[in-house]
Order: C-alpha cells, then sequence, then structure tokens
C-alpha cells in the first residue's frame, strides 16, 4: 500500500489552546512521493523496514496504529520519504495501517498524531483545530514539485517553541478562491508561520528557498514544521531545469496528486 508524502502550500498559526496544542490553519496537500507498507497475514505483530535508522519497536507510528486497533501482521516498510522534514512520512505510514484494515476511525487517527487523519482521504484540504478539523477542496493537481531535502532536521515541539507570533488565519472561502483562480499566483498569500524563527536560526534553510525562486519556482516554502524546503513549477520542463541548477543539496522530483 503506498502512503503518500504531503507538502503544506500554507501554515498559518492561529492560537495556543488550553490544552497545550496550537490552532492551526493549512492548506494540506499529498504529493507523489511515497512509502510502500506489505502486510502479510500472522498469528502477531512485527515489522521490518529499508532504513535502518527508523525504530521498529513501540516508538513507531506504524507498530502503534497497529496495535491501536488490534491488528497482526508482518508489516515491511519501504522508507523513501525522508524523516524529520515536514513530509508527513511517519502520520501517512499510520494512515496506511488504518487504511489496510479498514478503519479509518478519524479519533484513533488523531490519537495517533495530528496530521494522520489528513492522510486518511489526501488530497487538497483546508485543515484547522489542530489540522483535523478537514474540508476538502478541490485538487491542485497536478504540479511539478521539487522538493530540497537539508540535512537539518527540525522537532515539531521545537519548531512550537520558537514561534514569535500568531496570524489570523484567512479562511477557506479565500483559500478556495485562489484555488479557482490558480494558486500558483498567490504565492504571496501562501505563508508559513514557522519561517520566520526557523529562518533566523537555521539562515541556510532560507537560502535554499531563495535558490529555488531564483530557479525559477512560481511559489517555495518550508513544508510543515520543516525543514523540506518545497518548490512548484509553471511546467515539467521548468521544475526539471531547476534540478539541474541546484546542487549542493539533495533534490526529489515529485509532483502533486
Amino acid at each position: 500500500m503506498k502512503a503518500y508524502a504531503k507538502i503544506n502550500w500554507a501554515l498559518r498559526v492561529t492560537g495556543k489552546r488550553a490544552d497545550g496544542y496550537h490552532d492551526i490553519e493549512t492548506l494540506f496537500q499529498t504529493i507523489s512521493l511515497h512509502d510502500d507498507l506489505r502486510f502479510e497475514p500472522s498469528h502477531s505483530l512485527s515489522m521490518t523496514c529499508t532504513d535502518s535508522t527508523i525504530p521498529i519497536d513501540d516508538t513507531n507510528l506504524v507498530i502503534r496504529a497497529a496495535k491501536a486497533i488490534g491488528a497482526t501482521a508482518r508489516i515491511h516498510l519501504e522508507k523513501r520519504i525522508p524523516a524529520g522534514g515536514g513530509l508527513g512520512g511517519g502520520s501517512s505510514d499510520a494512515a496506511a495501517v488504518l487504511r489496510e484494515f479498514d478503519r479509518k476511525d478519524r479519533q484513533i487517527a488523531l490519537s495517533l498524531g495530528s496530521d494522520v487523519p489528513f492522510f486518511l482521504e489526501g488530497g487538497t484540504a483546508y485543515g484547522t483545530g489542530r489540522g483535523e478539523l478537514l474540508t476538502p477542496l478541490r485538487r491542485v493537481a497536478p504540479v511539478p514539485l521539487l522538493l530540497l531535502i537539508p540535512n537539518e532536521r527540525i522537532l515539531t515541539a521545537q519548531a512550537y517553541a520558537m514561534l514569535r507570533r500568531f496570524s489570523p488565519p484567512l479562511g477557506i472561502d479565500r483559500y478556495r478562491a485562489m484555488i479557482d483562480d490558480d494558486l500558483l499566483d498567490h504565492a504571496a498569500e501562501l505563508v508559513n508561520d514557522f519561517e520566520e524563527a526557523i529562518f533566523a536560526k537555521l539562515p541556510q534553510l532560507h537560502a535554499l528557498k531563495r535558490r529555488l525562486y531564483e530557479a525559477g519556482a512560481a511559489w517555495a516554502a518550508m513544508s510543515g514544521s520543516g525543514s523540506t524546503i518545497a518548490g512548484a513549477f509553471r511546467s515539467q520542463a521548468d521544475r526539471d531545469s531547476a534540478a539541474t541548477r541546484l546542487s549542493g543539496v539533495r533534490a526529489i522530483a515529485c509532483e502533486t496528486v
């Protein structure tokens, strides 16, 4: 089963909640980069992974998702989505487990992570609350993308602790209007509130965003709380040309789906 990564076209942090979480407004988007999960019948639960740096114990969201629904299987994870880059790989893997066993339960999904409910359906969606209050929107696809994967990794909790301010929401009607027009024409409105503080601490990430624009991107931004910097292009040819000019950093070509 394919577990697709995501980017955030926009991510505004609108306030802090009494439960310690933050309220956000975001525009989620699934992309063609994906992990693959294979399930084999078993009387017990076990997991293997092609990436030896990924834990395969109870700290892995795949195992946690299976245990949450009482599923048993031998699960093999072919890992392609870089871990800790703001692309939602772990959350997508967890959602894939719930989908495999036909348990698309939003409460279970949310108990596993704020992004997991989105991955039960994917596409383009407006998210509020912790990101779990979702409204599907017209799919923004296919748009050629180039993902720049720096060595730096940013923990989500660390990113929230670094926030300098909150932003008012734009509202779903504004995002819907941007999509109906041409989302890439509205790059200036598609902001990520984490960028200000994280770029101040890690200016090399800001430099990657600038390089994407210099290489012809119509939109570029950090995905989630980082550290992946994503760029969207008007054509596959523009994207592929940019990829040849962006040396010194891992780059992944993909598309919105």
